[in-house]
């Protein structure tokens, strides 16, 4: 019986991890290819705000901080409903069908304005209409080591995306950008570019642990928000990884139940950085650093991989 209810369990979680598609060759859930017209079409209005990382670079974070800017540092506002209730995931799509379904576009349709949205797609594949509407959108972009052991541990513990594997089988599938929304290295310059041409705010996932007080009054000032220094202490306070964690709002704990392994890994797992120096073995760390050293050669882009 044992047996069998194992086996069951196990083929349960092979049932939920998401079959990899491409759009225009980025690596993308099945779903998401599926409704990939739609999301290509979507209609962004001029006071749309979108939120753009690649996956675990600070995403959960930015949306809290603006969240809590827009609410004027409004605690109870902010705790109205989860993050990917509050901000639709624009691109994420599980079928009506599942348990588990969602889709961003729907609800981003649905929602009065002022909007804010999230999304992983990189810039090459965001919907012409944030273009067209002059949209403003804030990037973050993390450090490359520490984004990818915060995208391993998520692979760990998030059953929809695909088994990671070792640590080693899944940097070598980062750095060929064989994992979901693609290269990394691509991610980050291609935003980094598209900076000087539209309304985005780059910011860094290190400036913000290193001092938040700064890299928040970058965001109000992006978002034409003048707040008080108590209402900006209180943001500050709110926002930091500690009472994250523990806000059910953000952390992924009521949400997604047997989808999230939080046992496995938290969803806010660390938040620091430099905790890849305990993933990485020597050797790992020399091939990464040979690769990158290529791959980032055509930018003027600089990541601080420790504080």
């Amino acid at each position: 019986m044992a047996l069998d209810k194992m086996e069951n369990l196990s083929l349960e979680e092979n049932m939920l991890r998401s079959e990899m598609g491409e759009v225009q060759g980025i690596p993308v859930t099945k779903p998401t290819c599926d409704i990939w017209d739609q999301v290509w079409n979507f209609k962004a209005r001029p006071d749309d705000l979108l939120v753009a990382t690649y996956a675990k670079a600070g995403t959960t974070w930015t949306q809290e901080i603006v969240d809590m800017i827009q609410q004027n540092g409004d605690i109870e506002k902010c705790r109205r409903a989860s993050t990917y209730k509050r901000h639709p995931f624009l691109e994420w799509y599980i079928p009506d069908s599942s348990p588990l379904g969602y889709s961003g576009l729907k609800l981003a349709e649905a929602m009065p304005s002022p909007r804010t949205m999230k999304t992983h797609l990189p810039v090459q594949l965001v919907p012409p209409s944030f273009w067209e509407q002059n949209c403003k959108i804030i990037y973050v972009a993390r450090n490359a080591k520490d984004n990818l052991v915060s995208y391993y541990h998520f692979h760990r513990m998030n059953k929809v995306l695909p088994d990671p594997g070792t640590i080693e089988e899944f940097t070598e599938k980062f750095m060929n950008g064989e994992v979901l929304w693609g290269s990394w290295y691509d991610h980050v310059k291609g935003w980094w570019k598209a900076k000087d041409k539209h309304r985005i705010l780059y910011l860094f996932y290190e400036d913000m642990k290193e001092n938040p007080k700064r890299e928040i009054q970058k965001i109000m000032k992006f978002l034409e928000k003048d707040l008080d220094e108590e209402v900006l202490n209180k943001i500050i306070y709110n926002t930091s990884f500690e009472i994250m964690k523990d806000n059910p709002m953000t952390n992924y704990t009521k949400d997604f139940v047997g989808v999230m392994d939080h046992s496995v890994s938290p969803f806010m797992r660390k938040g620091s950085v430099g905790d890849w120096k305990n993933y990485f073995t020597v050797a790992l760390n020399k091939k990464f650093d040979q690769d990158y050293k290529k791959k980032m050669a055509d930018t003027s882009l600089v990541f601080r991989m420790e504080l």
